[in-house]
């Protein structure tokens, strides 16, 4: 014969876990005049055949069809209501859940009007809280039939739908502000994800306590990942590697100089890039007047890689090879080569 409980009950904190189904596999068998034990911090959601029938806040309930009047369509008037039948009780957590982990996998992509490029990226990272608001909408939309749901098995779901808010959010605050302004506005940006993600919480039963940005800062290797992402032509991108060598030894030396060139590197390369741009615009203003002159480009003093390439009328990669065999002297800085017009012209007389 079948265990018929008498009392149910779950003396659990449950800290990692939401909900706990009794029993974790099958289905208790349990009468009229049996007794369900509810903690302050849990909801318990009485359910059979997939139907929730009720929810019991704190205290100690009796199963009587005066609480729960759908079991006299289930149980019948035998046997004086004393009918065994079989039924899930589901435990659910209404504690808040803090101190949870949130992080950009990948940098986001914002408008960064009057600074270097006019876009950048960001990453950021912070904590949020949530809790149970709805225990029926939680146990029948989201938990189903599993016999215990922790946070492992939310906390990817949650993440992404805060992440989706971040970056809509940042991109209509990018349409007004510059990134240093936005790194200024953590609080209200906090705020502001909080507001867009509150519906999507409430449709899974759930509320979001909190949502806080401990930091928001500029990539540290904005040109690669902008070039990565299409948003830099080989060209640019080859101008942009000075101000990547000038961070790398910033960095290496240390000190308030390698923070200065990452925040200019992660800003769209700031005044580093402006400054570089416009030298290169120089130099090829200046080979344009040559070539109306003489009818030959004057070379740089100094090239990079895809300069030397536009030179020999060939492609950036064929003087990276030639480099790397030996046959073309070049100065690598960082992680940029750089060649001078001596070691061009030696390279062109074999």
């Amino acid at each position: 014969m079948a265990r018929i409980f008498d009392v149910v009950e779950y003396p659990s904190e449950m800290t990692d876990e939401l909900v706990h189904r009794f029993p974790e596999t099958g289905v208790a068998d349990l009468r009229i005049g049996s007794q369900i034990i509810v903690r302050e911090s849990q909801r318990v959601v009485f359910m059979r055949d997939g139907h929730a029938l009720d929810v019991f806040g704190p205290g100690r309930h009796t199963i009587v069809t005066a609480n729960i009047p759908l079991l006299i369509n289930l149980v019948g008037k035998a046997f004086n209501d004393r009918t065994p039948f079989t039924a899930e009780v589901y435990f659910v957590s209404m504690r808040e859940f803090v101190d949870r982990k949130w992080g950009t996998p990948q940098p986001i992509l914002v408008r960064n009007a009057g600074v270097g490029l006019g876009i950048a990226l960001l990453q950021g990272f912070g904590t949020y809280s949530f809790q149970v608001a709805d225990a029926q909408q939680f146990v029948t939309q989201v938990v189903g039939a599993q016999g215990s749901y922790r946070m492992t098995d939310i906390e990817n779901r949650l993440r992404t739908m805060l992440l989706s808010k971040i970056q809509d959010l940042l991109g209509e605050t990018g349409s007004k502000k510059n990134v240093l302004e936005m790194i200024g506005l953590t609080e209200e940006l906090g705020t502001g994800v909080r507001v867009k993600a509150q519906d999507d919480f409430a449709a899974l039963g759930l509320m979001l306590k909190s949502f806080y940005i401990g930091s928001l800062k500029p990539s540290d290797k904005s040109a690669e990942e902008l070039r990565a992402m299409g948003m830099l032509d080989m060209a640019t991108y080859a101008q942009l590697q000075a101000s990547d060598a000038m961070r790398e030894a910033a960095r290496n030396e240390g000190g308030g100089a390698g923070l200065t060139a990452g925040i200019g590197a992660g800003l769209g390369i700031g005044n580093v890039l402006s400054q570089s741009l416009q030298g290169i615009g120089t130099t090829q203003a200046a080979g344009a007047a040559g070539a109306a002159q003489g009818g030959t480009a004057a070379i740089p003093s100094v090239m990079t890689p895809a300069e030397a390439a536009n030179v020999l009328k060939v492609a950036e990669a064929d003087v990276v090879a030639a480099i790397t065999a030996g046959d073309l002297k070049a100065k690598k800085i960082g992680e940029s080569y750089r060649i001078s017009k001596e070691a061009l012209e030696e390279f062109l007389k074999g």
